[in-house]
């Protein structure tokens, strides 16, 4: 298994330490890497840069992942639950399939990220950029998009069963065609009115539906 030499201020001895539960791969170079079907469960992973590195199938169940450059990144199939995507940066990743339940990409910079099929029970994106990310499929039961940029987003194929929170988040030309958002919390017509739904989609009370729907396909 090929591993990543020590960078910035960590320890050599942690970033050549192999793949484990409970690894301290804090500030670690781990770029390119295959890392797939290992199990990082409670791992440390704050600061590292994992840019382009396959980690399909992984553990990263309660994880920490505050603040790692994560772009173009392959999360495929792994276990995300509770873990803690903070701040990270992760342009153009890809979250296909992901078991993300209780998992928090507070303030995550996530722009053309995928999040095809993932289930993303409780999680929390709240702050963060999710412009243009794709959550076909979804599962967005419980999710927190309260403060975030929403620009372009398409939410239009996902599964919502529980209110979805949307306090203050920027919703210019996101995709809510068919949603059922009668029991979301935060939204209000302004939001409304600069994002694309269709006839199918159902507003909070006293939301109205605005004449510029549908919009054009990009």
């Amino acid at each position: 298994m090929a591993v990543g030499l020590s960078s910035g201020d960590a320890k050599a001895a942690d970033c050549r330490s192999d793949p484990a539960p409970e690894i301290d791969w804090s500030d670690c170079a781990k770029k390119s890497l295959m890392l797939s079907g290992n199990d990082f469960t409670g791992a440390n992973f704050r600061d590292a840069d994992l840019s382009s590195t396959d980690m399909r199938n992984t553990t990263l169940t309660g994880a920490d992942l505050e603040k790692a450059t994560l772009v173009r990144t392959w999360f495929t199939d792994a276990r995300l639950d509770k873990a803690n995507f903070a701040r990270v940066e992760a342009y153009r990743s890809i979250f296909k399939n992901v078991f993300a339940q209780g998992a928090s990409f507070a303030s995550a910079e996530l722009q053309r990220a995928a999040f095809n099929g993932a289930d993303l029970t409780n999680t929390s994106f709240e702050k963060a950029d999710v412009s243009r990310a794709d959550f076909d499929e979804a599962i967005l039961s419980g999710a927190s998009f309260a403060y975030a940029n929403l620009a372009r987003a398409d939410l239009s194929e996902a599964k919502v069963e529980r209110a979805l929170g949307f306090n203050r988040a920027f919703m210019l030309l996101t995709r809510i065609e068919g949603l059922d958002l009668s029991g979301a919390t935060g939204l209000d017509q302004s939001q409304i009115d600069i994002a694309c739904g269709d006839a199918e989609t159902k507003l909070p009370n006293g939301l109205t539906t605005p004449t510029s729907w549908p919009c054009a396909q990009e």
